[in-house]
Protein backbone atom coordinates (compact mmCIF):
# COMPACT_ATOMS: atom_id res chain seq x y z
CA UNK A 1 0.00 0.00 0.00
CA UNK A 2 1.94 3.18 -1.49
CA UNK A 3 3.24 4.77 -4.41
CA UNK A 4 6.31 2.87 -4.79
CA UNK A 5 6.93 2.92 -8.75
CA UNK A 6 7.52 -0.78 -8.45
CA UNK A 7 4.37 -1.83 -6.28
CA UNK A 8 1.79 1.69 -6.97
CA UNK A 9 -1.77 0.83 -5.44
CA UNK A 10 -4.66 0.66 -7.20
CA UNK A 11 -6.90 3.09 -7.16
CA UNK A 12 -10.47 1.02 -6.71
CA UNK A 13 -13.01 3.70 -7.12
CA UNK A 14 -14.13 3.73 -11.19
CA UNK A 15 -15.23 7.30 -10.54
CA UNK A 16 -11.83 8.52 -10.41
CA UNK A 17 -9.54 8.74 -13.28
CA UNK A 18 -6.67 8.31 -12.58
CA UNK A 19 -5.90 4.16 -11.89
CA UNK A 20 -2.80 4.84 -9.44
CA UNK A 21 -2.26 6.26 -6.25
CA UNK A 22 1.09 7.45 -7.60
CA UNK A 23 -0.94 8.93 -10.66
CA UNK A 24 -3.34 10.70 -8.48
CA UNK A 25 -1.17 12.15 -5.81
CA UNK A 26 0.96 13.69 -8.41
CA UNK A 27 -2.67 15.17 -9.84
CA UNK A 28 -3.09 16.04 -6.21
CA UNK A 29 -0.50 16.85 -4.35
CA UNK A 30 -1.86 18.69 -1.94
CA UNK A 31 -3.65 16.22 -0.52
CA UNK A 32 -0.01 15.10 0.97
CA UNK A 33 -0.05 18.00 3.40
CA UNK A 34 2.02 21.14 2.82
CA UNK A 35 4.80 19.85 5.35
CA UNK A 36 4.87 16.52 3.82
CA UNK A 37 4.73 17.74 0.17
CA UNK A 38 7.59 19.87 0.80
CA UNK A 39 9.73 17.74 2.80
CA UNK A 40 9.45 14.80 0.95
CA UNK A 41 9.47 16.36 -3.03
CA UNK A 42 5.47 15.62 -3.42
CA UNK A 43 5.68 12.23 -3.12
CA UNK A 44 4.22 9.86 -0.49
CA UNK A 45 7.22 9.09 1.56
CA UNK A 46 5.53 5.68 2.91
CA UNK A 47 5.03 2.08 2.63
CA UNK A 48 2.59 -0.11 4.37
CA UNK A 49 2.34 -3.38 4.24
CA UNK A 50 0.77 -6.55 5.68
CA UNK A 51 3.10 -9.60 6.03
CA UNK A 52 2.44 -13.66 6.52
CA UNK A 53 5.38 -15.13 7.06
CA UNK A 54 5.41 -18.61 7.23
CA UNK A 55 8.75 -19.45 5.61
CA UNK A 56 11.57 -16.79 6.64
CA UNK A 57 12.38 -14.26 4.48
CA UNK A 58 16.48 -13.19 4.11
CA UNK A 59 18.63 -12.22 6.91
CA UNK A 60 19.07 -8.89 5.39
CA UNK A 61 20.03 -5.02 6.56
CA UNK A 62 18.77 -1.33 4.68
CA UNK A 63 20.86 0.90 3.74
CA UNK A 64 21.41 4.99 5.21
CA UNK A 65 21.36 7.15 2.38
CA UNK A 66 24.77 7.90 1.63
CA UNK A 67 24.78 4.00 0.94
CA UNK A 68 21.52 3.50 -0.81
CA UNK A 69 22.81 6.53 -3.31
CA UNK A 70 26.46 4.82 -3.68
CA UNK A 71 24.67 0.93 -4.58
CA UNK A 72 21.82 2.15 -6.59
CA UNK A 73 24.29 4.45 -8.86
CA UNK A 74 26.83 1.20 -9.17
CA UNK A 75 24.04 -1.50 -8.98
CA UNK A 76 20.67 -0.41 -9.96
CA UNK A 77 19.94 -3.56 -11.13
CA UNK A 78 20.05 -4.63 -7.43
CA UNK A 79 19.43 -1.03 -5.82
CA UNK A 80 16.73 0.24 -7.30
CA UNK A 81 16.18 3.61 -5.46
CA UNK A 82 18.56 5.75 -4.06
CA UNK A 83 16.35 6.30 -0.86
CA UNK A 84 17.21 4.98 3.00
CA UNK A 85 14.62 2.24 4.21
CA UNK A 86 13.93 2.10 7.77
CA UNK A 87 11.28 0.27 8.98
CA UNK A 88 8.83 -1.26 11.46
CA UNK A 89 7.25 -4.38 12.20
CA UNK A 90 4.09 -4.47 14.48
CA UNK A 91 2.69 -7.99 15.96
CA UNK A 92 -1.09 -9.35 14.80
CA UNK A 93 -0.29 -12.59 16.04
CA UNK A 94 2.61 -14.22 18.27
CA UNK A 95 5.63 -12.82 15.70
CA UNK A 96 9.48 -14.47 15.71
CA UNK A 97 12.06 -12.76 14.10
CA UNK A 98 15.90 -12.18 14.56
CA UNK A 99 17.01 -8.61 15.09
CA UNK A 100 20.46 -7.04 15.66
CA UNK A 101 23.46 -8.78 17.70
CA UNK A 102 22.46 -10.72 20.14
CA UNK A 103 24.72 -9.65 24.14
CA UNK A 104 28.49 -11.01 23.45
CA UNK A 105 28.27 -13.29 26.49
CA UNK A 106 25.40 -15.35 24.79
CA UNK A 107 27.23 -15.04 21.05
CA UNK A 108 30.67 -16.69 23.70
CA UNK A 109 28.43 -19.18 24.85
CA UNK A 110 26.97 -20.56 21.49
CA UNK A 111 30.47 -20.85 20.62
CA UNK A 112 31.49 -22.80 23.75
CA UNK A 113 28.12 -25.00 23.07
CA UNK A 114 28.15 -25.37 19.72
CA UNK A 115 31.35 -26.56 18.33
CA UNK A 116 29.98 -26.66 14.17
CA UNK A 117 29.77 -22.91 14.91
CA UNK A 118 32.94 -21.77 16.73
CA UNK A 119 34.71 -24.03 13.67
CA UNK A 120 33.10 -21.54 11.09
CA UNK A 121 34.38 -18.41 13.62
CA UNK A 122 38.06 -20.06 14.22
CA UNK A 123 39.62 -20.03 17.32
CA UNK A 124 41.63 -16.87 16.88
CA UNK A 125 38.89 -14.72 16.60
CA UNK A 126 36.30 -16.50 19.08
CA UNK A 127 39.43 -15.81 21.71
CA UNK A 128 39.45 -12.61 20.50
CA UNK A 129 35.85 -11.73 21.26
CA UNK A 130 36.33 -13.55 24.48
CA UNK A 131 38.69 -11.48 25.65
CA UNK A 132 37.89 -8.10 24.21
CA UNK A 133 34.56 -8.52 25.62
CA UNK A 134 34.52 -5.95 28.59
CA UNK A 135 35.33 -2.93 26.09
CA UNK A 136 32.28 -2.06 23.72
CA UNK A 137 34.13 -0.34 21.07
CA UNK A 138 36.66 -3.33 20.70
CA UNK A 139 33.36 -6.18 21.42
CA UNK A 140 31.94 -4.42 18.11
CA UNK A 141 35.83 -4.69 16.01
CA UNK A 142 35.73 -8.19 17.06
CA UNK A 143 32.37 -9.18 16.18
CA UNK A 144 32.52 -7.84 13.03
CA UNK A 145 35.36 -9.89 12.06
CA UNK A 146 33.93 -12.98 13.78
CA UNK A 147 30.57 -12.75 11.74
CA UNK A 148 32.02 -11.61 8.49
CA UNK A 149 34.86 -14.91 8.78
CA UNK A 150 31.61 -16.86 9.01
CA UNK A 151 29.76 -15.33 6.28
CA UNK A 152 32.77 -15.63 4.19
CA UNK A 153 33.15 -19.59 4.82
CA UNK A 154 33.80 -21.58 2.15
CA UNK A 155 30.54 -23.39 0.91
CA UNK A 156 32.15 -27.02 1.03
CA UNK A 157 33.14 -26.22 4.75
CA UNK A 158 29.85 -24.79 5.99
CA UNK A 159 27.34 -27.06 4.56
CA UNK A 160 29.32 -30.21 6.34
CA UNK A 161 29.86 -28.56 9.50
CA UNK A 162 26.37 -27.53 9.05
CA UNK A 163 24.77 -30.98 8.13
CA UNK A 164 27.10 -32.32 11.22
CA UNK A 165 25.03 -29.77 13.44
CA UNK A 166 22.12 -31.00 12.03
CA UNK A 167 22.64 -34.19 12.48
CA UNK A 168 23.76 -33.87 15.99
CA UNK A 169 20.81 -31.92 17.29
CA UNK A 170 18.88 -34.30 15.47
CA UNK A 171 19.76 -37.22 17.04
CA UNK A 172 20.17 -35.41 20.97
CA UNK A 173 16.03 -34.80 20.10
CA UNK A 174 15.39 -37.94 19.22
CA UNK A 175 17.15 -39.07 22.63
CA UNK A 176 14.75 -37.05 24.38
CA UNK A 177 18.06 -34.23 25.54
CA UNK A 178 17.34 -30.57 25.55
CA UNK A 179 18.43 -29.17 22.44
CA UNK A 180 18.20 -25.27 23.58
CA UNK A 181 21.92 -24.54 24.08
CA UNK A 182 22.23 -25.33 20.47
CA UNK A 183 19.14 -23.55 19.14
CA UNK A 184 17.47 -26.89 17.93
CA UNK A 185 14.28 -26.30 17.04
CA UNK A 186 14.84 -23.07 15.54
CA UNK A 187 17.52 -24.52 13.27
CA UNK A 188 16.42 -27.33 12.00
CA UNK A 189 13.37 -25.23 11.22
CA UNK A 190 15.68 -22.93 9.36
CA UNK A 191 17.31 -25.80 7.82
CA UNK A 192 14.15 -27.19 6.33
CA UNK A 193 13.12 -24.28 4.85
CA UNK A 194 16.81 -22.96 3.55
CA UNK A 195 19.07 -26.72 3.84
CA UNK A 196 22.63 -26.04 3.35
CA UNK A 197 22.56 -22.22 3.68
CA UNK A 198 24.91 -20.23 5.82
CA UNK A 199 22.01 -18.55 7.21
CA UNK A 200 21.12 -21.21 9.56
CA UNK A 201 24.22 -20.24 11.44
CA UNK A 202 23.31 -16.27 11.79
CA UNK A 203 20.66 -17.50 14.50
CA UNK A 204 24.01 -17.83 17.14
CA UNK A 205 25.04 -13.99 16.74
CA UNK A 206 21.31 -12.65 16.44
CA UNK A 207 19.20 -12.06 19.04
CA UNK A 208 15.41 -14.31 18.62
CA UNK A 209 12.85 -12.00 19.25
CA UNK A 210 9.26 -13.11 19.65
CA UNK A 211 6.84 -10.43 19.99
CA UNK A 212 3.01 -10.43 21.27
CA UNK A 213 0.27 -9.01 19.34
CA UNK A 214 0.73 -5.18 19.42
CA UNK A 215 4.41 -4.92 20.08
CA UNK A 216 6.48 -4.31 17.39
CA UNK A 217 10.44 -3.59 16.52
CA UNK A 218 11.93 -0.75 14.53
CA UNK A 219 14.82 -1.18 12.12
CA UNK A 220 17.10 1.48 11.31
CA UNK A 221 19.47 1.58 8.58
CA UNK A 222 22.89 -1.39 9.15
CA UNK A 223 20.12 -3.46 11.65
CA UNK A 224 20.83 -6.77 11.12
CA UNK A 225 17.37 -8.58 10.98
CA UNK A 226 15.28 -11.62 9.28
CA UNK A 227 11.33 -12.14 10.01
CA UNK A 228 11.04 -16.16 10.88
CA UNK A 229 7.26 -16.39 11.28
CA UNK A 230 3.83 -14.64 11.76
CA UNK A 231 1.80 -11.80 10.96
CA UNK A 232 2.55 -8.52 11.18
CA UNK A 233 2.17 -5.09 9.67
CA UNK A 234 5.12 -3.41 8.68
CA UNK A 235 5.65 0.71 7.77
CA UNK A 236 8.94 1.68 6.06
CA UNK A 237 10.48 4.52 3.68
CA UNK A 238 9.37 4.31 0.74
CA UNK A 239 12.43 2.17 -0.93
CA UNK A 240 12.71 -1.17 -2.06
CA UNK A 241 17.10 -0.84 -1.14
CA UNK A 242 17.40 -4.41 0.98
CA UNK A 243 20.80 -6.11 1.26
CA UNK A 244 20.72 -9.84 1.81
CA UNK A 245 23.41 -12.23 2.68
CA UNK A 246 21.43 -15.85 3.62
CA UNK A 247 17.96 -17.92 4.02
CA UNK A 248 16.97 -16.69 0.52
CA UNK A 249 17.35 -17.02 -3.16
CA UNK A 250 17.46 -13.75 -4.08
CA UNK A 251 20.84 -11.71 -4.75
CA UNK A 252 23.42 -12.33 -1.99
CA UNK A 253 25.85 -9.08 -1.18
CA UNK A 254 28.01 -10.68 1.92
CA UNK A 255 30.52 -7.97 1.69
CA UNK A 256 28.57 -4.81 1.05
CA UNK A 257 26.52 -6.14 4.17
CA UNK A 258 29.18 -7.28 6.42
CA UNK A 259 30.60 -4.05 5.79
CA UNK A 260 27.94 -1.67 6.54
CA UNK A 261 26.32 -3.32 9.30
CA UNK A 262 26.24 -1.94 13.41
CA UNK A 263 27.47 -4.71 15.37
CA UNK A 264 26.73 -3.18 18.71
CA UNK A 265 25.86 -6.15 20.97
CA UNK A 266 22.24 -6.02 22.68
CA UNK A 267 19.34 -7.73 24.43
CA UNK A 268 16.44 -8.79 22.96
CA UNK A 269 14.19 -7.03 25.02
CA UNK A 270 15.90 -3.40 24.09
CA UNK A 271 15.02 -4.09 20.30
CA UNK A 272 11.49 -3.68 20.97
CA UNK A 273 9.71 -0.49 19.90
CA UNK A 274 7.24 1.14 22.92
CA UNK A 275 4.11 2.46 21.47
CA UNK A 276 2.27 5.57 23.41
CA UNK A 277 -0.99 5.92 24.55
CA UNK A 278 -2.46 8.73 22.54
CA UNK A 279 -3.46 11.72 24.96
CA UNK A 280 -6.82 13.28 23.06
CA UNK A 281 -8.22 9.72 22.01
CA UNK A 282 -8.23 6.79 24.12
CA UNK A 283 -8.94 4.46 21.08
CA UNK A 284 -5.15 5.18 19.73
CA UNK A 285 -1.95 3.97 20.38
CA UNK A 286 1.42 5.82 18.44
CA UNK A 287 4.13 3.98 17.45
CA UNK A 288 6.49 6.79 16.36
CA UNK A 289 9.75 6.12 15.29
CA UNK A 290 13.38 8.24 14.93
CA UNK A 291 12.95 8.92 11.32
CA UNK A 292 10.59 11.78 9.67
CA UNK A 293 9.35 9.52 7.07
CA UNK A 294 6.72 7.25 8.55
CA UNK A 295 4.44 6.95 12.11
CA UNK A 296 1.76 4.33 12.72
CA UNK A 297 -1.42 4.64 14.58
CA UNK A 298 -3.23 0.98 15.82
CA UNK A 299 -7.23 2.19 16.46
CA UNK A 300 -9.14 0.24 19.02
CA UNK A 301 -12.83 0.79 18.71
CA UNK A 302 -14.80 -0.59 21.97
CA UNK A 303 -17.91 -2.43 20.69
CA UNK A 304 -20.15 0.16 22.64
CA UNK A 305 -18.79 2.82 20.65
CA UNK A 306 -20.67 2.87 16.98
CA UNK A 307 -19.99 6.05 15.84
CA UNK A 308 -16.14 7.15 15.72
CA UNK A 309 -14.37 9.59 14.03
CA UNK A 310 -10.87 9.17 12.82
CA UNK A 311 -9.19 12.28 13.29
CA UNK A 312 -7.82 14.76 10.19
CA UNK A 313 -4.25 14.87 10.80
CA UNK A 314 -1.85 17.09 8.78
CA UNK A 315 -0.62 14.67 6.28
CA UNK A 316 -1.98 11.75 3.96
CA UNK A 317 -2.33 8.65 5.65
CA UNK A 318 -3.42 5.24 4.53
CA UNK A 319 -6.11 3.36 6.80
CA UNK A 320 -6.44 -0.42 7.06
CA UNK A 321 -9.10 -2.64 8.94
CA UNK A 322 -7.80 -5.51 10.17
CA UNK A 323 -11.21 -6.64 12.58
CA UNK A 324 -14.78 -5.33 12.19
CA UNK A 325 -17.08 -3.58 9.59
CA UNK A 326 -18.35 -0.24 9.50
CA UNK A 327 -19.71 2.25 7.29
CA UNK A 328 -16.94 5.52 6.37
CA UNK A 329 -18.63 9.10 5.29
CA UNK A 330 -16.24 12.10 4.79
CA UNK A 331 -16.89 15.47 3.18
CA UNK A 332 -13.89 13.81 0.42
CA UNK A 333 -15.85 10.97 -0.26
CA UNK A 334 -18.62 11.25 -3.16
CA UNK A 335 -20.62 8.42 -1.37
CA UNK A 336 -20.59 6.16 1.82
CA UNK A 337 -17.79 3.76 1.65
CA UNK A 338 -18.85 0.28 3.20
CA UNK A 339 -15.75 -1.23 5.47
CA UNK A 340 -14.57 -4.89 6.36
CA UNK A 341 -11.79 -6.81 7.26
CA UNK A 342 -8.94 -6.25 4.29
CA UNK A 343 -10.43 -2.83 3.53
CA UNK A 344 -8.13 -0.12 2.88
CA UNK A 345 -8.68 3.53 2.54
CA UNK A 346 -6.58 6.40 1.44
CA UNK A 347 -7.28 10.19 3.74
CA UNK A 348 -5.79 13.25 2.06
CA UNK A 349 -4.00 16.01 4.78
CA UNK A 350 -6.57 17.25 6.81
CA UNK A 351 -9.52 15.28 6.28
CA UNK A 352 -11.61 13.23 8.68
CA UNK A 353 -13.47 10.20 8.73
CA UNK A 354 -16.75 9.44 10.22
CA UNK A 355 -17.24 5.80 10.90
CA UNK A 356 -20.21 3.95 11.79
CA UNK A 357 -19.51 0.78 12.96
CA UNK A 358 -21.57 -2.30 11.82
CA UNK A 359 -20.26 -5.09 13.96
CA UNK A 360 -20.33 -6.26 17.52
CA UNK A 361 -17.27 -7.13 18.90
CA UNK A 362 -15.74 -3.79 17.81
CA UNK A 363 -12.78 -2.24 15.15
CA UNK A 364 -9.33 -2.85 14.82
CA UNK A 365 -7.46 -0.80 12.59
CA UNK A 366 -4.19 0.47 11.64
CA UNK A 367 -3.10 3.60 10.17
CA UNK A 368 0.28 4.81 8.72
CA UNK A 369 1.11 8.72 8.22
CA UNK A 370 3.74 11.20 8.19
CA UNK A 371 3.70 13.12 11.71
CA UNK A 372 6.53 16.19 10.68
Amino acid sequence: MGAHPKGDAQIKDNRIAQTTLGEWIAHFPGCLGSKVKDTFQGQLPFLFKVLSVNTALSIQAHPNRALAARLHDQFPEHYPDDNHKPEMAIALTRFQGLCGFRPVEEILGFLKTVPEFRALVGNEAAEELRCGAGDAAHASQTLKKCFTRMMNCEKKVFVDQLNMLVKRVTEEGAAGKDTASSHGDLLLRLHSQYPGDIGCFSIFFLNHMVLEPGQAMFLGANEPHAYLHGDCIECMACSDNTVRAGLTPKYIDVNTLCEMLNYSPAPAGSKIFPCVQDASDPCVSLYDPPVPDFAVMRIQVPASVKQYTVAAVDSASILLVIEGDATATSTAAHSDIPLGPGSVLFVSANESVSLHAASKSGMAMFRACCLL
